[in-house]
């Protein structure tokens, strides 16, 4: 049996041009979740990432990428579409980073374009893509 899911994440940046990074199953990956019952995608980027790292304040940019993924759950194949969204936040307005310890987020951080490539060791294919696609995109928001 299979099935699809979809969900929406974003490339959070800071006024200091720092990506948001979060620590979950030893990897470095970006914000990102499932949709809702009667949510978009918009609704539902947003939403995920305010809810695993905590931030209050976001301004949502253009549509980046969409990904998709193939994993197996308790015997069904599923494939998951994500839809990835540029996002903003400005870091004094949003002073704490609370990971979502109940996702399984051990750490969050603000990560500088030169140190990325660190970071970018230990992700998943995917999440190069979705930078690559912010690197590449020419309207980020300011």
């Amino acid at each position: 049996m299979n099935k699809k899911i979809l969900a929406g994440g974003g490339v959070v940046v800071n006024e200091n041009n720092q990506v948001l990074f979060i620590f979950r199953r030893k990897k470095w990956d970006l914000p990102k979740g499932k949709l809702d019952p009667e949510e978009n995608l918009k609704t539902c980027a947003i939403r995920e990432v305010k809810e695993e790292t905590g931030i209050q304040h976001l301004t949502l940019g253009n549509l980046l990428l969409i990904t998709t993924h193939n994993y197996e759950e308790n015997g069904i194949q599923i494939q998951k579409e994500t839809h990835w969204f540029e996002m903003k936040a400005i870091a004094k307005e949003n002073p704490m980073l609370i990971p979502q310890l109940e996702e399984g987020i051990e750490k969050i951080e603000w990560v500088s374009a030169e140190d990325i490539d660190q970071y970018l060791a230990d992700t998943y294919p995917s999440i190069r893509l979705v930078l690559d696609a912010w690197n590449r995109s020419s309207n980020h928001i300011r």
